[in-house]
């Protein structure tokens, strides 16, 4: 079979599922079972080339898995996030695209800060730990992460990226890093958020990521209540707490937030123009 007609069959059983970006996914379970780019994919459809017959049951494979809604980077094993390439699979949450929204807000709010001590709660794969240590010049980044198996991909996502492993805890966050308090100057975390009863939309989340990246206590906040007493004591005096959230949490966080004697709480919309990120700031 010619390479195009192997993507157009993949894209019609890839709808056929439910998957919307049915055509984009083809195409990279494609670039994957080949271990060529998309470009590369590109060329061979357009000079109408014959998908390889000896690889034609590795990319069956893989496409019955993806029909099956399973998340596209538990098959490729890989996730961009901004600059990064991170690894992920079974047991570490996928790094979203509104998360890479997260870290831009964030280095606004540490914009001009000269080698600013930031801690990272929640890390999963070290997405955010890891892009603000490679785009913070002079920063020193911590990050940690309750989940063994999350850790696991923690660990070698930072050695991939030169993050120290000593900058690395597998610990709750409301007792680690105890020698950093007063010291931090932003503490950002994209924390479970769900409320335990409700039910993620996407299949990708609702089959295949793990619960405790996911689910929140009754109202989604039993992690942000924790963020936001551990943050307070990491921080210094005017250090900077940045958080996403869902896009009904704004008011009920930020009343929370100032509550707690949090100043300058601030809402900040993704780009559907949804609040889905909050920052304060230590007194």
């Amino acid at each position: 079979m010619l390479v195009a007609e192997v993507l157009s069959d993949a894209s019609s059983k890839l709808l056929e599922a439910g998957v919307t970006s049915a055509k984009v996914d083809a195409e990279l379970l494609a670039s994957h079972t080949l271990g060529i780019t998309r470009s590369d994919i590109a060329l061979l459809v357009a000079t109408n080339q014959e998908f390889p017959a000896s690889e034609l049951e590795r990319f069956d494979i893989a496409l019955a898995r993806r029909v099956s809604r399973e998340p596209l980077q538990h098959i490729t094993g890989i996730a961009p996030f901004r600059h990064l390439e991170l690894l992920v699979g079974p047991g570490v949450f996928t790094p979203r695209p509104e998360t890479e929204q997260l870290v831009s807000y964030a280095l606004e709010k540490i914009s001009g800060k000269q080698k600013p001590l930031i801690v990272d709660l929640c890390s999963g794969s070290g997405a955010i730990a890891i892009s603000l240590a490679t785009e913070v010049s002079g920063s020193e980044v911590f990050a940690v992460e309750l989940s063994n198996e999350a850790f696991a991909f923690l660990l070698q996502n930072a050695a991939r990226y030169g993050l120290s492993q000593a900058n690395l805890r597998n610990e709750d966050l409301q007792h680690s890093l105890t020698e950093l308090d007063g010291l931090v100057d932003l503490v950002i975390s994209n924390p479970p958020y769900i409320p335990n009863d409700a039910i993620p939309i996407d299949l990708e989340v609702q089959l295949h990521e793990p619960s405790m990246s996911l689910y929140g206590g009754v109202d989604g906040l039993d992690v942000v209540r924790q963020i936001s007493v551990r943050a307070m004591e990491l921080l210094k005096p005017g250090g900077v707490l940045v958080m996403e959230h869902a896009d009904t949490q704004s008011r009920a966080i930020g009343e929370l937030l100032l509550a707690e004697g949090w100043l300058q709480v601030e809402a900040r919309a993704d780009l559907a123009g949804k609040d889905r990120m909050i920052s304060a700031l230590k007194p």
